[in-house]
């Protein structure tokens, strides 16, 4: 019960590493809200691990502001802010559409500092909280027919980095993880082609994908009392990936 009571918002938890970090941090005594576009999906996680669900659209500044006052209003305040909610479209810069990289844009990295900041102004009345973003080993390297995800991801390592530095007074924590190639929807829709991924499976020094739940226990870590003296730091969870 390393999160018992711990009032805890996921976005992007209908699916993918956000569905298990949701289903880990509920096992460890969290109360869970499920933000999400994704209705179906999210209220099924929510109800899964006995928690809420909030329609959410993290490109939208209303929508962020509700989620975090919902929350409060229905828990009594914020513990964790989970940033995770991200896209990957796989193209060459110059042929990528404009609309998918601004949303690229607008989903990874806007919404996680609109989250993050609405976050940090209730975690500074209740003079504590944590604050957790999914980034990715691509933030840390980069790879071809990735610019824009890239650019968002490294982005996040240094969103977190430079709030570390602002919240540290506020007993306020921010961190964040990055992912290499986990076995999730997104992982299998940009790499449709089954040869392709065997390729890339290959190229990972551990010569696997990682699961969601390798990734939820690392982030389980980080927003527990485990990692009391850990801010302003970005772990990766990617088979040596990043280390290649």
């Amino acid at each position: 019960m390393k999160l018992k009571n711990k009032i805890t918002i996921i976005t992007g938890g209908s699916s993918g590493i956000g569905k298990a970090m949701a289903i880990l941090f509920a096992k460890e005594g969290a109360k869970v809200v499920i933000a999400s576009r994704n209705e179906k999906e999210g209220k099924a996680v929510a109800d899964e691990v006995k928690g809420k669900f909030i329609k959410t659209d993290v490109t939208k500044t209303k929508d962020i502001k509700d989620l975090i006052n919902k929350t409060v209003k229905e828990y009594g305040g914020l513990d964790i802010m989970i940033n995770n909610v991200g896209v990957y479209w796989p193209d060459f810069l110059e042929d990528a559409d404009d609309e998918q990289i601004s949303k690229t844009v607008d989903i990874n990295l806007t919404g996680a500092l609109f989250g993050s900041k609405y976050a940090v102004q209730q975690m500074k009345k209740q003079g504590n909280g944590v604050i957790l973003s999914t980034s990715s080993s691509l933030g840390m390297v980069a790879e071809i027919e990735s610019v824009p995800y890239c650019a968002t991801k490294s982005g996040l390592i240094h969103m977190t980095k430079a709030l570390a530095l602002e919240t540290s007074r506020h007993n306020i924590r921010v961190n964040c993880i990055c992912p290499g190639p986990i076995d999730t929807p997104m992982l299998h829709n940009a790499i449709p082609d089954q040869k392709e991924l065997e390729d890339y499976r290959n190229l990972v020094p551990m010569k696997r994908f990682g699961t969601p739940e390798e990734v939820a226990r690392v982030a389980l870590t980080l927003v527990s009392d485990d990692a009391s003296y850990v801010t302003g730091a970005a772990w990766t969870v990617d088979g040596g990936e990043a280390a290649r």
